[in-house]
């Protein structure tokens, strides 16, 4: 439990302006003001281990009104604070500083969802909602809420709006920034846009909604939002496929779109490597294929019609590409945990690099028609390197996403690895961007990638987001350090 405010001679206070601790544990309550180490430790590491940071207080407010009314202090006293939510950031993005004075603010206790219309097909959820239990609550009401990543058991509606997640299901139902109608913000001096609106069309000035979703906390607060739920899928079909090379891969995504582009729900992309380490690091995974490949592809479709023959138009195209040497091997599920186990083998890849070592992070974009070339190149970039280092790609090939990642050689230290991090990704990113692609596709550029933004972004449109920035928050307090340099 959280404990009372601290002594006036401790660090935690002595961090702060002289009375701003028991001001804002008279407005959060004595649950929502947290100063003891121990309860502070678990906010301060960011889940790969790159970032540990340290803050005087965490402040969890239960409500809008109390977040709103704690912010107009912080902002009067000046004082930084960092947004974070379910703490899943790949890139640093809500973790304090080392410097002790950033204040974190978390938003679980703000976990209600006010309401769900199944006609309207929206869901009004709060920031503090666990991505898992929106999609649990929009299945009760009879409805889907598409957005699915692997971390979806922790993240949060707010982190994953904030850093406009995309996850498996995008080549159908696009980013978080797609499923999303309106939203509710604390701007840094306490004030409250209630754009809480359910309307697909409202031209009415500016969409002021759209400059919080993906700019990671550093303009506001996203407290609650208006989500877009769709029909539940009534008939689906999934298939592990074992495939030639990449160019076979993207074949076979477009023989799927070409047969019928509204059915492909997920089409992700992993290489022989990621599933080597899956297959050896994470308990009870098995691979249902004669033998291990190189490439390997997981189709997941789903139709919203109870009589759409899924299962027909997956083998009928699978044998179409088996003719033409596309598809080594295929395994279609004949059970809800046969089809756990193949989705297990593509969402435990994070986890199975994670415990096979270091491994440096490349959330990369490119045209789809570029993603076997873009893996091709990469792949021999990052070997020639760091040579024994083990290029592991895999993710959304169906949407342009790979995850360009680089696992540290056996018997090298891995903080001796992890240090030429900024050569690995520059590595990458050179290739990208040659391809027209993005230095960073779904995760955001948090702590780890802000000297990258301006040589990409740069000019007008750089400008513009700093522009945008002072005006919103002149003093900086939002999420120092994070997106811009």
């Amino acid at each position: 439990m959280p404990d009372a405010l601290p002594d006036p001679r401790s660090p935690a206070a002595q961090a702060l302006p002289a009375g701003l601790l028991d001001a804002l544990g008279g407005i959060l309550g004595p649950r929502g003001v947290v100063t003891d180490p121990a309860d502070l430790q678990p906010h301060l590491s960011d889940w790969r281990g790159l970032y540990r940071g340290a803050s005087p207080a965490l402040l969890r407010p239960a409500s809008t009104a109390e977040l709103a009314a704690a912010m107009r202090l912080l902002h009067a006293a000046a004082v930084p604070v960092v947004p974070q939510g379910g703490n899943t950031s790949m890139v640093g993005g809500a973790m304090p500083d080392e410097g002790g004075r950033q204040v974190v603010v978390s938003l679980a206790r703000m976990n209600r969802i006010r309401d769900i219309d199944p006609l309207d097909m929206t869901m009004v959820a709060e920031a503090g909602v666990i991505l898992k239990t929106a999609q649990d609550a929009a299945a009760e009401a009879g409805c889907l809420f598409p957005l699915s990543l692997s971390a979806e058991g922790s993240a949060t509606i707010g982190g994953v709006l904030a850093v406009n997640a995309g996850g498996n299901n995008t080549v159908r139902y696009g980013n978080a920034r797609e499923l999303m109608l309106g939203l509710e913000v604390v701007l840094p001096d306490g004030q409250v846009i209630e754009g809480l609106r359910r309307l697909r069309k409202d031209n009415t000035g500016y969409a002021l909604r759209h400059l919080f979703v993906g700019a990671e906390g550093t303009l506001g607060f996203i407290t609650a939002a208006v989500l877009r739920l769709f029909p539940r899928p009534r008939a689906t079909a999934l298939a592990l496929c074992a495939v030639a090379d990449e160019d076979a891969a993207l074949s076979l995504f477009r023989r799927f779109r070409d047969r019928d582009e509204s059915s492909i729900r997920s089409f992700e992309y992993m290489s022989g490597a990621g599933m080597d380490l899956v297959l050896q690091h994470i308990e009870g995974a098995t691979l249902p294929l004669a033998e291990r490949a190189r490439h390997y592809v997981l189709v997941d479709l789903a139709s919203s019609r109870p009589d759409a023959d899924l299962r027909g138009l997956m083998e009928g195209v699978l044998e179409e590409a088996l003719e033409a040497g596309e598809v080594l091997d295929a395994a279609l599920p004949e059970s809800e945990a046969q089809s756990a186990n193949l989705w297990r083998l593509r969402e435990e890849h994070a986890e199975a690099q994670k415990r096979a070592g270091a491994s440096v992070k490349n959330d990369v974009s490119v045209p789809v028609s570029k993603v076997p070339e873009m893996i091709r190149r990469c792949s021999a970039a990052l070997e020639a390197l760091i040579p024994g280092s083990r290029p592991v790609p895999f993710g959304h090939l169906g949407d342009g996403n790979i995850h360009m990642n680089l696992a540290q050689p056996d018997g090298v230290d891995g903080a001796a690895f992890l240090a030429r991090s900024h050569d690995i990704m520059d590595a990458v990113n050179a290739v990208v961007r040659e391809l027209g692609g993005s230095f960073s596709a779904e995760h955001g550029i948090g702590r780890l990638k802000t000297d990258m933004l301006a040589e990409w972004r740069g000019g007008a449109e750089f400008d513009t987001m700093r522009r945008i920035k002072a005006a919103l928050d002149p003093q900086g307090l939002m999420n120092p350090g994070k997106v811009l340099p």
